[in-house]
């Protein structure tokens, strides 16, 4: 993209695209306008939540359509930098974040905030997938706590003698479990708020998926203090090759690492 031509002709303005949609994207977007303003910013969301928080700078709510789709708008889009900042696990995105980026000779960062590490009082079970929680539950616990998101609630449909209470942003649609309340919210979530909920719905078990948020984090020490067993659902592994920043600040450095913000313009 360029912008008006001055005394000494268009001025490129490095433009960085951030794969959005976490609280750790709208960190970065802010950082970046308020730490390098010569760059041009731009969020992709993917459209699942209704009402989503929007960042700073421009905004684009949709898919690409694979990793083709993505490397053409890549190019078309004069991209400089690719931040994949999705959701741990927002699998498909980052391995087309990959393989595009691979394509358009972008470079790629991943920005994945560090996941949860149990504690020793802590009765946590490690699965890899909704399939094994959901295969875990029956010998664990008869009222579930399942906050995976409405997102592959058809795992748990067959589950018919397990009552759930799921929470998510938005309501699900079918498949789910036949016996289940809903309840739409979103995070951050307090310990007070966690604990209550775990003692007025007698839940027995919590699952989970390792997010890492800190603002999801008060149910596992509720559980915790409650006794109650945790199903964790692993995170998927970044692409390999894929530099991984832990912190909006990593990113930050990062960026400035490549130079492409050295060659704004005022």
């Amino acid at each position: 993209m360029t912008v008006p031509a001055g005394p000494a002709g268009p001025v490129h303005r490095p433009h960085v695209l951030i794969l959005g949609g976490t609280t750790e994207a709208r960190r970065l977007a802010a950082d970046l306008a308020d730490r390098l303003p010569a760059l041009r910013v731009t969020t992709s969301l993917a459209g699942r939540v209704a009402a989503p928080r929007l960042p700073a700078g421009e905004v684009r709510i949709g898919g690409f359509g694979g990793p083709d789709g993505l490397a053409h708008w890549l190019r078309e889009h004069a991209v400089d930098a690719l931040i994949d900042a999705t959701h741990p696990f927002a699998g498909t995105i980052s391995f087309n974040a990959a393989q595009a980026a691979a394509t358009a000779h972008v470079p790629l960062l991943a920005l994945r905030r560090p996941g949860w590490v149990p504690g020793p009082d802590d009765d946590w079970h490690p699965v890899a997938s909704l399939a094994e929680a959901a295969a875990a539950l029956p010998a664990l616990g008869h009222r579930v706590f399942l906050t995976t998101g409405r997102m592959g609630l058809a795992t748990f449909a067959h589950l018919t003698d397990l009552w759930f209470l799921v929470r998510s942003v938005d309501a699900p649609e079918p498949p789910f479990p036949p016996r289940m309340d809903v309840l739409l919210d979103r995070g951050p979530f307090t310990l007070e708020g966690e604990r209550d909920l775990l003692r007025r719905h007698r839940i027995d078990v919590l699952v989970t998926k390792d997010s890492g948020a800190a603002a999801t984090a008060p149910k596992l020490t509720a559980a915790r203090e409650a006794g109650v067993p945790v199903v964790v659902v692993q995170r998927p592994p970044v692409p390999p090759g894929v530099p991984v920043a832990a912190t909006p600040e990593e990113a930050v450095t990062w960026l400035r690492s490549t130079g492409i913000h050295s060659s704004a313009s005022a």
